[in-house]
């Protein structure tokens, strides 16, 4: 077997259905085995980062890993940033490059970047959990192994192996042998962690018991697939569940137990009650506490007796602030343990359930879960990002998946967007790189064609990446597209407006027809300018089945419902 069909039989038997790509030269081996491999669909994108960001895509919405290829050189550096985010929000993607044969290397060859020249292998590693050239074809087995093993391992990330031509075009004898399935979900604990947290929930002493207990739910439920796991936890002991916006939909939103978002374009219950000084214990399960899930690093958020943090990573825990009971484990099994722990011991916690109601209708009545929430009804024109989206919830069905790109659209999707499932509400998070949702929200399509999906991006992020949309069209892929057309980089003009009229020009954007532009490469498409309009376009997009791009003209002074996060922003840089 050749070593292109030897990678494609062994993507496929660790469940990838699709891989993304741009042809070119170094790849040519491989093109032959895409149109021959079953159960492999082969999507080709506009460009490179298209392409890694379409394995992004997929990678988060499907729960295995996505895989992509490109050309050495150019094809590598036009993926870095897109690699990037894969790596920054720890999402499992395969980058396979084409390489020049083995004798060419060093010796001037055009598109050289081997080892002994660019060097394609050490471009990638700063980003990735493994980069590796396979330059010998008893190699390609173990590179494989090892590569998917690292892709998994910990805080999961992209890997990349860079091929020659002459590799890629020899033969394999031994087959593929599968992946284990617990290095996709590993179930390991801290069992003496889970006594301290016990010790802590339940003393023996004369301390009295903890009552107001509350859960911030970060990305490690989504990927240990403990969602169920932390209903059933909350559900037993009455207990209050906070999300970070990567992990938004890991806790049904709403759900009665639900405080919305933390953080960054979070929600009211969540951010008051967290930042109050009431919650005694904070349990984080899955979370880094990065500068965007903890407000800035606000310390208020830290309880009066104990954090416990809970995560696969060991390095970010106490990386933040220190961790009372800190536990190295999968969520999911840790949930499972502590649920399963001494009867007694348990419905002692359960014993103040209903002290813990109490506390729950206490954070309701603070007010209104959504900031600014009037705004979701305005009847302004150019309309409101919260009206918007808003009507996209309304019409879309309870499961629909909302893929969101970078810029204000992210904080109205954060704020107004409610989410019932893990992995239905998908963005690059960490990195944010703009245009990013685009061919991002193809892939997960492809990865969960049974449910339909929208992207909400922007006018700056369709001036980077909107040729991605005639992928959808070429292939057929019901993408919803809905453009918050505002003539702006919104979220640096609403910063620059407030220095001047020449800072503000110089973030603002001619107003194009995207609607006009979609129908061009093979879309249906819709322009929105008033609010009565909204609903009846997102449902002919829904209705067609077919790529869809809805150009909504928004007004680009709206601002966006982040005050908290704005506030924090402010006193952490008069701090210092």
């Amino acid at each position: 077997m050749l070593t292109t069909s030897y990678l494609l039989e062994a993507f496929r038997g660790e469940g990838v259905g699709h891989v993304f790509l741009v042809p070119g030269g170094l790849i040519d081996p491989f093109l032959p085995a895409l149109a021959d491999t079953a159960g492999i669909t082969p999507v080709v994108a506009a460009h490179e980062a298209g392409a890694a960001c379409m394995a992004d895509g997929y990678a988060r919405a499907g729960g295995r890993f996505g895989v992509c290829f490109a050309i050495g050189g150019p094809g590598i550096t036009n993926m870095v940033t897109a690699v990037a985010a894969a790596s920054t929000d720890s999402s499992p993607v395969v980058v396979v490059s084409g390489q020049v044969p083995t004798n060419w290397e060093g010796r001037g060859g055009f598109q050289d970047s081997s080892p002994a020249a660019l060097n394609d292998v050490a471009v990638l590693q700063p980003i990735t959990r493994s980069s590796l050239a396979v330059e010998n074809i008893h190699l390609i087995h173990h590179h494989l192994r090892t590569s998917l093993t690292r892709m998994l391992a910990g805080s999961q990330g992209p890997v990349h192996l860079s091929l020659p031509l002459d590799i890629q075009k020899s033969d394999i004898q031994a087959p593929w042998q599968g992946m284990d399935e617990s290095l996709y979900a590993p179930r390991f604990l801290d069992r003496h962690g889970i006594d301290r947290l016990w010790r802590l929930l339940v003393p023996q002493e004369t301390a009295a018991a903890p009552v107001r207990i509350l859960a911030l739910a970060g990305a490690g439920v989504e990927k240990s697939g403990a969602t169920e796991d932390l209903r059933a936890f909350a559900e037993r002991f009455e207990i209050p569940v906070a999300t970070t916006l990567r992990a938004k939909g890991v806790f049904p939103e709403d759900h009665r137990l639900s405080l919305g978002v933390f953080g960054y374009a979070g929600h009211r219950h969540a951010i008051e009650a967290i930042l109050s000084d009431e919650v005694e214990i904070l349990l984080v399960l899955g979370s880094g506490l990065s500068q965007r899930d903890t407000l800035f690093w606000d310390r208020r958020m830290l309880p009066s007796r104990a954090l416990v943090q809970v995560d696969i990573d060991p390095q970010v825990i106490g990386r933040t602030w220190p961790t009372q009971v800190p536990m190295v484990g999968d969520c999911g099994r840790v949930l499972q343990v502590v649920m399963s722990y001494e009867y007694q011991i348990v419905q002692a916690l359960a014993g103040s359930n209903g002290l813990r109601r109490a506390w729950l209708e206490q954070i309701r009545g603070i007010g209104p879960r959504h900031y600014d929430g009037e705004n979701t009804a305005s009847e302004a024109t150019p309309l409101h990002p919260a009206r918007v989206i808003t009507e996209l919830r309304r019409v879309m069905p309870r499961e629909t998946v909302l893929v969101v790109d970078s810029g204000a659209h992210r904080a109205f999707c954060g704020h107004y967007w409610e989410s019932y499932a893990p992995r239905s509400y998908i963005s690059a998070t960490n990195l944010g790189p703009m245009g990013w949702a685009i061919p991002a929200g193809i892939g997960a399509k492809a990865a969960r064609p049974e449910l339909p999906l929208a992207v909400v991006t922007g006018d700056g992020c369709m001036l980077m990446h909107g040729m991605e949309i005639q992928t959808a069209a070429r292939y057929q892929i019901p993408v919803i597209f809905v453009v918050i057309n505002n003539g702006a980089l919104g979220n640096v003009w609403l910063r620059a407006v407030k220095e001047g009229p020449g800072a503000a020009a110089l973030t603002e954007l001619p107003v194009h027809d995207w609607a006009g532009f979609a129908r061009s490469l093979g879309l249906q498409a819709a322009t929105v300018t008033t609010p009565a309009e909204l609903g009846p376009a997102f449902q002919a997009a829904l209705a067609a089945g077919v790529p869809y791009l809805v150009d909504v003209h928004c007004d680009r002074s709206c601002s966006t419902p982040v005050s908290p996060f704005s506030q924090a922003k402010k006193e952490w840089m008069d701090e210092d």
